[in-house]
């Protein structure tokens, strides 16, 4: 990440407050977080101390051990480090010469295998002097750099919050991970209400709301749902939590490529079969980027809309 840009916010607190925050929340340490900002511990305790005077809130516990973020401090935090990317965003878009040769990609899914990794691999081989910048993020924050100009496309399931132009593109079946010596592991194929009294690990990472979603369709009587356990991380850290047989997750078919010995990966069913999400390719317009035209254009021969 590039060094932020410090400029005053109000007369109290300008970014370089909202950096040293968000960095000891990274390394949940005082200490840890100012040697890695080349700081003294003081001074960035002092400015910390500024910070949460000027927004009437502790955002952090202080222990011996270390320094945790507040309950009430957690959304500040978030916003913080939202505003730390979006400003740096701002000034390295302005100060790039041009980016008609590349072609900025949002993504939240994995790229080990499927239909994402297979169209880029196509647009690589068909547009070769295309660069490719490749962000994964968080739906909603996708959509803010969609909308700010600081990507191209979108790829993801679901929509996205802010208005977009979009093309629908494949899906992909809903698989179950669990460790390989789970009682279910030996099945061919497991059923929703296999999942019952489960512990099932939710990312906070997309599509996340859809799985939830499903849950609650797929299983209404709340008796008969699984264990919710909600975790700040990527489906690539999901995998580690399971391989600790701390809870089954909920994957996509493109996560299946990356293996991790100790998981196995099973198709999830109901009564009418496989359960699939659907993704689609979320852009702006006026977008001038030839890459995006290649892109686009990419997309609408190998996923054609249907006739009217």
């Amino acid at each position: 990440m590039s060094a932020p840009i410090h400029k005053p916010l109000n007369g109290k607190c300008d970014l370089k407050h909202l950096h040293h925050a968000v960095t000891a929340a990274e390394y949940g340490s005082f200490r840890q977080a100012a040697e890695a900002l080349n700081i003294k511990q003081s001074t960035l305790s002092r400015s910390i101390l500024q910070l949460e005077h000027a927004a009437s809130v502790r955002l952090f516990e202080r222990s011996p051990g270390g320094a945790a973020v507040s309950i009430a401090g957690s959304d500040f935090i978030r916003m913080a480090r939202a505003i730390l990317e979006q400003t740096n965003e701002l000034f390295i878009s302005k100060t790039t010469p041009s980016r008609n040769d590349m072609l900025r990609v949002g993504i939240c899914t994995s790229l080990s295998e499927g239909g994402l990794r297979a169209n880029l691999l196509d647009f690589h081989t068909r547009f070769p002097t295309f660069r490719l910048a490749m962000v994964e993020r968080r739906r909603s924050r996708l959509s803010t750099k969609l909308h700010n100009g600081t990507l191209d496309v979108v790829i993801s399931t679901g929509r996205l919050p802010l208005e977009s132009n979009s093309i629908s593109l494949w899906s992909e079946r809903i698989i179950i991970a669990l460790p390989n010596d789970h009682r279910l592991a030996d099945r061919d194929h497991i059923y929703w209400t296999d999942l019952r009294s489960e512990t099932l690990l939710i990312s906070h990472y997309d599509p996340y709301w859809e799985f939830e979603d499903l849950i609650m369709s797929k299983l209404v009587l709340p008796e008969d749902r699984p264990r919710l356990e909600r975790h700040d991380v990527s489906r690539s850290i999901l995998k580690s939590l399971i391989s600790m047989k701390l809870g089954l997750a909920l994957m996509l078919e493109s996560d299946v490529g990356a293996r991790v010995p100790s998981i196995v990966f099973k198709e999830l069913r109901d009564g009418g079969g496989t359960t699939r999400i659907e993704f689609s390719a979320f852009w702006r317009e006026p977008n001038d980027n030839l890459a995006l035209a290649g892109f686009l254009q990419l997309l609408r021969e190998r996923y054609p809309s249907p006739a009217l």
